[in-house]
């Protein structure tokens, strides 16, 4: 005779709840991995946790930089060949608009001055970016580093409760912007 526990007590307890909730959000946490990864791609990750254990996790390609390159002033970029993806498990806003909870594509568009980043209802990173799917757009401040990176780096700082900043570096140039928890 074999045991057998109905679903409702199992998902229903609540020692067994908290198990299932973590089950559940490391498999959603991993679909951006596999929703967006490209064949034969280095892909890297930053990440930012929020106070309340909420992630925003971006991934993009890595990408080599010459000591002549320069990334393409004024026009949408995807550095490494295809656009960074966002997952977020918080409604966030980038500029004044709100991103909800789910997987995006972004892209850059760099500057002398300042760079701007758009984030898209998009989820394939390979999908050729259209201004009709923006769905928020952040002006990113930039600055001049001392020493050149020799990668593309994409990373996010930790500024508060309910603050990410999300910083690329290009060379001597570091470009950042805010993302705000709702």
């Amino acid at each position: 005779m074999g045991l057998s526990y109905s679903s409702q007590f199992i998902v229903g307890s609540s020692i067994m709840r908290p198990f299932f909730v973590l089950l559940l959000l490391s498999w959603y946490a991993a679909i951006p991995v596999a929703m967006f990864a490209q064949d034969g791609d280095s892909q890297e990750s930053a990440q930012c946790t929020f106070d309340d254990g909420k992630q925003m996790i971006v991934r993009y390609n890595s990408l080599k930089i010459g000591k002549n390159d320069n990334p393409p002033y004024g026009k949408t970029w995807s550095p490494g060949g295809a656009a960074m993806t966002l997952f977020t498990e918080a409604e966030v806003t980038l500029g004044g608009k709100t991103v909800p909870t789910g997987g995006y594509t972004m892209y850059l568009v760099p500057g002398k001055k300042d760079w701007a980043l758009i984030v898209s209802k998009n989820t394939s990173a390979s999908a050729a970016y259209s201004e009709s799917q923006d769905l928020a757009r952040g002006t990113m401040e930039s600055g001049m580093m001392p020493e050149a990176e020799k990668e593309f780096k994409a990373f996010f700082g930790h500024l508060g409760p309910k603050t990410c900043e999300f910083n690329v570096s290009f060379g001597k140039v570091r470009a950042w912007t805010e993302f705000k928890e709702k």
